[in-house]
């Protein structure tokens, strides 16, 4: 996944807090995926305006030892599964 690329959430794929699970995840045709606290900032920041870079940027200000790598990673695995798309 290049860094310059810019994901968006599939149309159809809801992203949200579930209470039973205590968790964060992602609803989509498919399935469901639970996410950890970061992996859930990382869908929240994939809105079509910012690049995966962009988004590592912003989570290195909020969370320690967020390397754009890690992210380009998560995103290529969020299209896999279909929960975004990616422009670029």
């Amino acid at each position: 996944m290049e860094l310059a690329a810019v994901p968006r959430i599939r149309r159809g794929v809801k992203c949200t807090y579930d209470q039973t699970r205590a968790a964060h995840v992602v609803l989509f045709p498919e399935g469901v995926l639970v996410l950890n606290e970061t992996a859930a900032s990382v869908v929240a920041l994939c809105d079509g305006a910012r690049s995966v870079g962009d988004i590592a940027v912003a989570l290195a200000d909020e969370y320690d030892g967020v390397e754009p790598s890690d992210v380009a990673s998560l995103v290529s695995r969020l299209v896999e599964r279909r929960v975004v798309d990616v422009d670029g």
